[in-house]
């Protein structure tokens, strides 16, 4: 088996190539002997993440936001007629609610959008977790049969994640997202956390936080900003919009992270943004620059932002979201 081909500079691995590194694999399989109940796993979870991978290609132009919440969740209680409060809000702003398919939380989620602003993502259990009457049918509903597959999906086309009160698997989906964004391994985006009005499921659950985790040194103070507490569905998705008022999206470009934003900065702002979070810079500074020639191969469509690019100390993703915060306020 040929070794797999490693990256040249800031040169990026072709479809091509990225497809002959997949046949190795896949080839090198039968030279390791793999059993047959592993390569059951590989053959399901590589076609459900094709499959999803085309249904998603016909919606990259849409902004997305992930809904997490119980399936417990009876219909008409206050939490479920907010999720259908925080639905509507989103799809009326040309957002696609995207959940897990099922009932509860996730059903109100999708009546609050309406059939053509939902998507879904359900998991084949040992027990029936049938269809939501929203989304049963539609093109935009995916099957599948791993929650790693499932998780992947949810967060890999998220611009926005929103939970709402669970059980077991609300909080294991909080606590991955927290996880991917203070460790860098997805792109940062906002995450809310959304109780019922006068409700304190998300309040309990910051105070564990703040005294468990963050009062025994196990997380940093600037952590807590990676997620946001609302009791009103209309501040939640004000919140979710507000996070790309300025800021657009992100990418890395060799050791640089490259900021695209919807106007740039004047030279007063950007003295104060290099104020500020010259601690999360490596090396260098802060600088505003065009498109990059790296960029234009995948997404010319975003040649025309201005960028703000610096040297990431690849660590410090909680100050981050904070600079991007201060981005969207003060710019």
């Amino acid at each position: 088996m040929k070794p797999i081909r490693e990256r040249k500079g800031n040169r990026r691995i072709t479809p091509d190539e990225l497809l002959d590194e997949l046949r190795q694999t896949v080839d090198g399989l039968s030279a390791d002997g793999t059993d047959r109940g592993d390569l059951k796993i590989l053959s399901r979870a590589m076609r459900e993440l094709r499959h999803s991978f085309r249904v998603f290609a016909g919606l990259r132009d849409v902004r997305k936001v992930t809904v997490f919440g119980s399936a417990r969740c009876r219909a008409g209680s206050p939490d479920y007629r907010q999720a259908v409060a925080f639905g509507r809000e989103m799809a009326r702003r040309g957002w696609l609610v995207v959940t897990g398919g099922g009932e509860g939380i996730m059903e109100a989620a999708h009546v609050g959008a309406g059939q053509d602003m939902a998507m879904g993502i359900n998991i084949l259990l040992p027990f029936e977790q049938p269809d939501n009457p929203v989304i049963a049918g539609n093109a935009k509903l995916i099957h599948v049969k791993y929650f790693f597959t499932r998780k992947l999906l949810f967060v890999k086309a998220a611009d926005g994640v929103a939970l709402f009160p669970g059980g077991f698997g609300t909080l294991d989906e909080a606590f991955e997202v927290l996880t991917l964004l203070q460790t860098g391994k997805s792109r940062m985006f906002p995450m809310v956390l959304v109780d019922a009005p006068g409700g304190d499921y998300w309040l309990r659950w910051r105070d564990f936080i703040q005294e468990h985790l963050l009062g025994r040194g196990w997380i940093s103070p600037e952590d807590l900003s990676l997620f946001r507490i609302f009791d009103n569905a209309t501040a939640a998705a004000e919140e979710i919009l507000g996070f790309y008022r300025v800021y657009h999206s992100m990418r890395y470009v060799g050791r640089d992270l490259v900021l695209r934003l919807r106007r740039p900065l004047d030279g007063s702002a950007l003295t104060r943004l290099r104020d500020r979070f010259s601690d999360i810079v490596a090396s260098g500074t802060f600088r505003m620059a065009a498109a990059l020639p790296e960029e234009d191969e995948d997404e010319p469509e975003l040649a025309g932002l201005p960028r703000l690019v610096f040297r990431f100390n690849r660590k410090s993703f909680g100050r981050l979201r904070m600079l991007i915060d201060h981005l969207n306020r003060e710019t």
